[in-house]
């Protein structure tokens, strides 16, 4: 059974940090990606960045480029998304999921076969 959770997540002010964490079981992290998604209130789930399970490369929504960075363990099967420079527009549920084989499509949710329960980010001061 595959299964992913997410962590930590949480309030922080503006311009803070935080960490979240993906870890997965059912599911070895070297053989499918990973992409980190968000939804805020009444708006779609965006795809904000994604790491490929071939080479480990990885890709950005212009929304997170610069501020956001992607990492995986795959020791721990394990993937981060470590967010700097924090805005309140960042304030949404974060979600990650796995895919096989969409690098070309990595912000489309329907790419996306297993998903976490999410975790909340509020940007707040």
């Amino acid at each position: 059974q595959v299964q992913l959770v997410e962590s930590g997540g949480g309030l922080v002010q503006p311009g803070g940090s935080l960490r979240l964490s993906c870890a997965a079981s059912g599911l070895p992290l070297e053989y499918y990606a990973r992409g980190w998604f968000r939804q805020a209130p009444g708006k779609e789930r965006e795809g904000i960045s994604f790491i490929s399970s071939s080479d480990g490369s990885t890709s950005y929504a212009d929304s997170v480029k610069g501020r956001f960075t992607i990492s995986r363990d795959n020791a721990k099967n394990t993937v981060y998304l470590q967010m700097n420079s924090l805005k309140p527009e960042d304030t949404a549920v974060y979600y990650c999921a796995t895919c096989d084989g969409c690098s070309n499509w990595w912000y489309a949710p329907e790419m996306y076969d297993y998903w976490g329960q999410g975790t909340q980010v509020t940007v707040s001061s």
